[in-house]
């Protein structure tokens, strides 16, 4: 089992930038791929951003050059760093682990709000 735990959501302005953490606890070598996703009331969850066990990185067109998902390995943390904020951004934002074999997002954290005013 794996358990997440984001923080960093909150209030923003427009054009401002905000640092989501996910930190990961229990079987952590049995994670392939860690990511964000987000969804705002009334619209489908979406896919942000996704970091590959080898590094490789992924993004949703929404968020490309605006956005960067990274990790840190020694604290088990993967960090998204978001930049250039827009109203259309806010949403809830919630991070995902696959297995190791990827396929499924098998593990959710709680979800952490952010909220981007014009």
């Amino acid at each position: 089992q794996v358990q997440l735990v984001e923080s960093g959501g909150g209030l923003v302005q427009a054009g401002g930038s905000l640092r989501l953490s996910c930190a990961a606890s229990g079987s952590i070598s049995s994670i392939g791929a860690m990511g964000w996703y987000r969804q705002a009331p009334g619209k489908q969850r979406e896919l942000v951003a996704v970091i590959f066990r080898g590094g490789t990185t992924n993004y949703g067109d929404s968020v490309k050059g605006r956005f960067t998902i990274s990790r840190d390995t020694a604290k088990n943390t993967v960090y998204l760093q978001m930049g250039s904020l827009k109203p259309e951004d806010t949403a809830v934002y919630s991070c995902a682990a696959t297995g190791p074999r990827y396929g499924t997002w098998d593990y959710w954290g709680q979800g952490t709000q952010v909220t981007v005013s014009s």
